[in-house]
């Protein structure tokens, strides 16, 4: 459920949100109208309910006349707290139904869509100039293949379109990629997780996925299980239903999974090598920490994104992503993108949500205050690494030969590996 108590005081607030994303704020208003009728009835069936218990505990002093009136009364009552109850899971139906479609408030990041987000800043190594140093860039598939290090064909031919095999120094990169994340996370005080890749409706439902983008993820109907398609999901449904301890700050997380997507409704774009997939790997940090702390919190998961940008050498740009941009859950959202040689374009390699409290509030995450109360907590996520990456690691780091330079960073993790050399075959 979303914070009514901040609807109801700040309505304008919420519409202006919805607006920034490009919905309708008329939900706004449907959803208080909503509120004020399950309140109303629910108040309703509470007094009844307390009168029929008064009425019923008076039954026993009553005099052999006065009985059958006040049972008849009493008969009348329990029909009418029967009533009342049905009409106030009624409006509590219609609540929950039009707060599912309620979106995080947006918070500080530009209004429009998928084009409207800010460019930050650039960092990184200088883009390089190919047509200066003598030769076109290969795109990463070609790369990868001189390399044996991916076989499209195989995995279509096992799985379908959008499924590959990494091989070879493929599957080396990869994971020294990921142990790389790891390892840097650890360090960083993340506690390091392999996670469920299955999940309820329930936990898939509470962290916002099952909203607009529902048909992104894939569900086994035998089983009425969720595909999930980042770690976020299993950690952010770890701590439900608790009350965590916060007092020496966030408890952070760093989940290695498999994810799944099904890319609905992005046919022909990215069909070419790894870039858009069905499967695939990644390190996903994520933290639940006090409210006060989010925005701060979430500066500090984008450095360590760019810490760990910084190890594998890649240019790139920090941008704002607009709101209509955001995911559900997400109230703010930046995004690191990695220059794409042979498209001359960037590429999203990272991405870090503040989602505030709206994930905790549906999976009832809460810690203590200093009062004694009990407090909503807020959760952050950013990707530390994923399989994306080798696309901008092979086409930033080629060599006119068809070789590829390791980044200095993943050499430790690839046994000292300087460069990655084509194969005769």
């Amino acid at each position: 459920m979303i914070d009514l108590k901040f609807l109801r005081e700040n309505p304008q607030v919420a519409r202006d949100s919805e607006v920034a994303r490009g919905n309708d704020p008329a939900l706004i208003d449907k959803i208080i109208a909503a509120d004020e009728t399950r309140r109303s009835s629910l108040q309703k069936f509470e007094d009844l309910r307390a009168e029929q218990k008064k009425v019923s505990k008076s039954v026993g002093k009553a005099t052999p006349q006065e009985r059958p009136a006040i049972l008849a009364q009493a008969k009348e009552l329990a029909e009418q707290v029967k009533a009342a109850e049905t009409e106030s899971n009624e409006a509590l139906a219609v609540l929950e139904e039009l707060a599912r479609k309620h979106q995080n408030i947006v918070e500080g990041a530009p209004a429009g869509g998928e084009e409207d987000y800010v460019v930050l800043r650039h960092e990184g190594p200088a883009v390089r100039d190919f047509e200066k140093e003598g030769f076109t860039p290969k795109d990463h598939l070609e790369l990868a293949e001189g390399l044996n290090a991916i076989d499209m064909k195989r995995g279509a031919k096992v799985s379908g379109a959008r499924f590959y095999y990494l091989t070879g120094i493929g599957a080396r990169l990869e994971l020294a990629m990921l142990t790389c994340a790891l390892d840097q996370a650890e360090a960083a005080g993340f506690t390091p997780m392999v996670t469920p890749t299955l999940v309820t409706p329930e936990i898939m439902g509470g962290t916002g996925f099952l909203g607009a983008h529902a048909d992104e993820i894939y569900y086994l109907p035998a089983d009425d299980l969720y595909l999930t398609g980042t770690s976020e999901v299993a950690l952010a449904g770890y701590h439900k239903d608790e009350i965590i301890d916060l007092s020496d700050g966030p408890k952070r997380y760093a989940g290695w999974s498999t994810c799944y997507r099904r890319e609905a409704g992005s046919a022909g774009r990215d069909t070419r090598g790894i870039i858009r997939v069905h499967q695939f790997n990644k390190v996903e940090m994520f933290s639940y920490c006090d409210p006060a702390e989010a925005a701060e919190e979430h500066q500090r998961l984008l450095a360590w994104e760019e810490e760990m940008l910084a190890k594998v050498g890649l240019p790139y740009r920090v941008i704002d992503t607009a709101a209509g941009d955001l995911g559900s859950s997400a109230a703010r959202k930046f995004d690191c993108e990695a220059w794409l040689p042979t498209q001359n374009r960037w590429m999203e390699v990272t991405s870090t949500s503040n989602c505030t409290t709206y994930q905790a509030r549906r999976l009832a995450v809460r810690q203590r205050t200093e009062e004694g109360r009990t407090q909503i907590v807020a959760t952050l996520n950013g990707t530390l690494a994923t399989t994306r990456w080798i696309v901008a690691i092979l086409e930033n780091n080629q060599q006119a030969d068809g070789s590829v330079i390791v980044p200095e960073g993943l050499r430790p993790y690839l046994g000292g590996r300087e460069i990655l050399e084509p194969t005769k075959n």
